[in-house]
């Protein structure tokens, strides 16, 4: 399955809202989706190291980095640390770094961009608040999916099992 979104439109148009939004895809896994669990933060990723060190099984982390792309919000070693706590994935406004290395782990990954320089570390930030990115809201609790088409969010899960049928 590699055109997720499109499918999901045509099946969920009323229950989906359209991220519009620009981002590049680091990850391994260029099709993932996930209970959304927010993070704002700006220039300080000491945050993401704390919630990808827990479980993150069917789970996505946005991070509204504020679109800053002066500092990179993830790295190789936050990435791999998420992929071995089962996250499904994470989208960020704002920059990542190692991305060659990104690339060969699988987890989804989405950026605005590619930076080089790490973050400072000042244990700032807000976890589960409603961000608002490209004037659209996204809610703890949303379910997102994404591909190379873009990401959708959802109020509730969206039903999948009609893409079964479509493949056989």
């Amino acid at each position: 399955m590699l055109d997720l979104l499109p499918d999901l439109c045509d099946q969920y148009g009323q229950d989906v809202r359209w991220l519009p939004l620009t981002m590049l895809d680091y990850g391994g896994r260029k099709v993932f989706y996930g209970e959304v669990v927010t993070l704002r933060c700006f220039e300080d990723n000491s945050l993401v190291r704390d919630i990808v060190s827990e479980d993150g099984t069917g789970k996505v982390l946005f991070i509204d980095g504020h679109g800053s792309c002066r500092l990179a919000l993830l790295g190789d070693q936050l990435a791999f640390l998420a992929q071995k706590n089962h996250w499904e994935g994470v989208v960020i406004n704002g920059a990542a770094r190692d991305v060659g290395t990104l690339a060969t782990i699988d987890i989804g990954v989405k950026a605005l961009a590619a930076c080089p320089l790490k973050t400072e570390k000042r244990q700032t930030g807000d976890r589960n608040v409603t961000l608002t990115v490209a004037h659209t809201m996204v809610y703890p609790g949303d379910m997102l999916y994404a591909d190379l088409n873009g990401i959708l969010l959802s109020q509730k899960r969206l039903d999948l099992s009609f893409l079964e049928k479509d493949s056989s």
